[in-house]
């Protein structure tokens, strides 16, 4: 099988030769998945904020290789602190809606460079070929 690597405008790992995603078969696991804004390419200081880009820029990754939330096997979370636990669940709950169907997922503390307080990176199932 080949491997296709998948890119997100404003996703990007400035120059360094990294893929946002990348896809084997059905299988696509994602890189490290910030809280940027895509547009403006800036990390916002409010880390819900991040959290919510966080989730939004995922649903891009995921939809850009040809998979969806419903296809998510795990996610990986990092908090740059404890007291940023709160801020991981609301947009969860929103892209993984029903408690019935969601992906495994672990949080881990980790000291995230300069202002990031939230990253992600997730292995999902592709169902369709990859947006172009």
């Amino acid at each position: 099988m080949k491997r296709q690597s998948i890119q997100v405008d404003g996703l990007a790992h400035g120059d360094l030769p990294i893929p946002t995603a990348s896809r084997v078969g059905p299988w696509l696991a994602t890189g490290g998945i910030r809280g940027v804004d895509r547009r403006t390419h800036q990390i916002p200081e409010d880390p819900a904020l991040q959290a919510d880009l966080m989730y939004e820029n995922l649903a891009a990754v995921l939809e850009a290789g040809g998979a969806n939330p419903q296809t998510v096997l795990k996610v990986t979370v990092w908090i740059k602190s404890a007291e940023l636990r709160p801020i991981v669940n609301p947009g969860w709950l929103r892209l993984f809606p029903d408690p019935a169907s969601r992906p495994a997922r672990h949080v881990l503390i980790h000291d995230l460079p300069g202002r990031m307080a939230i990253q992600c990176e997730a292995l999902a199932i592709c169902v369709e070929g990859p947006r172009p």
